[in-house]
């Protein structure tokens, strides 16, 4: 395994074509497109990291797998009356669907679904005792106290959110947020500025290897079923409109964000995370993608494989 991640990191790192990094969030733009990292945790808790592994990066949607676990915990299936459970088939940031859908969001990793997510998990707290509740669960997870949330980045994404607070604010016209909508934002834009690396992030999405049991932090997260419907929901809609092309190509649950980062789980086998900010152009990591490709190819990974 060390050998097959070296050989993928080593040809990612000397590609040239390396996508374009986002740059509608100003502190996302200035991050250098020449990084890849990939990080493999086994379900035994081994490790196999190559390239930039430890180096963090904004984690940004990512962070909405996440959320959306505390959600269900706090909720249960009451979740899904706040969001569907269906792929969108619009850019992440649409606001068209939720006009016709009368404010309730296709799914949970679409903008207007993981903020209405963070409206649920508030519960009537202030945003700075949901962060740190969040926070506290990455680290948990992660089994690593340095994971920590980047306020420059968190700062960035509230100066250019205007879409967000759009979206935010539609929802809240169809009477469904409980929470004020500008601490609702606060507690988004600063979730999706966690910053972690391919190894702290590949530990924390272990629970979905295991049936919902991280065997490296020796607890149980989540049951059975519940890690089943998140790594469905990811199957289907981790990647936005771009879910059906990686399931094709890849064939494995994972969840995106625009800092360049991909997290895969191959149930079962191993928890994987990549990064490289170069995005292709529905907004996933262009080389994160192609490298996840190949590991799925060399180990027989995909879920569809006999």
């Amino acid at each position: 395994m060390q050998q097959i991640v070296d050989d993928i990191a080593a040809e990612m790192l000397s590609r040239p074509d390396r996508g374009k990094v986002a740059t509608y969030i100003p502190q996302l733009a200035c991050v250098d497109p020449a990084h890849f990292g990939i990080s493999v945790v086994m379900e035994d808790g081994t490790s196999y990291n190559a390239g930039d592994a430890t180096t963090p990066f904004s984690i940004q949607s990512i962070s909405k797998m996440f959320t959306l676990t505390m959600a269900l915990g706090k909720m249960g299936d009451a979740v899904w009356k706040r969001v569907g459970r269906e792929p969108s088939g619009d850019p992440f940031n649409s606001i068209v669907q939720l006009e016709v859908e009368h404010g309730r969001p296709r799914n949970p990793f679409i903008n207007a679904g993981a903020i209405a997510i963070a409206d649920a998990i508030m519960m009537g707290h202030e945003p700075k005792e949901t962060l740190a509740e969040i926070l506290q669960f990455m680290r948990f997870l992660s089994d690593d106290d340095s994971v920590y949330i980047d306020e420059k980045v968190a700062r960035s994404e509230q100066l250019t959110g205007d879409r967000n607070a759009s979206l935010a604010h539609f929802m809240a016209s169809f009477g469904h947020f409980k929470n004020p909508v500008d601490k609702v934002l606060g507690v988004y834009f600063h979730h999706c500025s966690l910053a972690m690396t391919c190894h702290q992030l590949a530990k924390a999405g272990a629970f979905l290897v295991s049936d919902g049991t991280s065997q490296l932090i020796n607890s149980k997260v989540v049951g059975p079923q519940r890690a089943r419907r998140i790594n469905s929901l990811m199957l289907l809609c981790g990647h936005y409109d771009g879910s059906g092309e990686f399931a094709f190509r890849v064939g494995l649950p994972g969840k995106s964000g625009v800092g360049g980062g991909i997290l895969a789980v191959a149930p079962g086998k191993a928890s994987i995370a990549v990064w490289s900010p170069g995005l292709d152009v529905v907004g996933n990591s262009h080389l994160g993608t192609l490298a996840l490709e190949q590991l799925a190819e060399k180990t027989g990974w995909s879920v569809f494989a006999k």
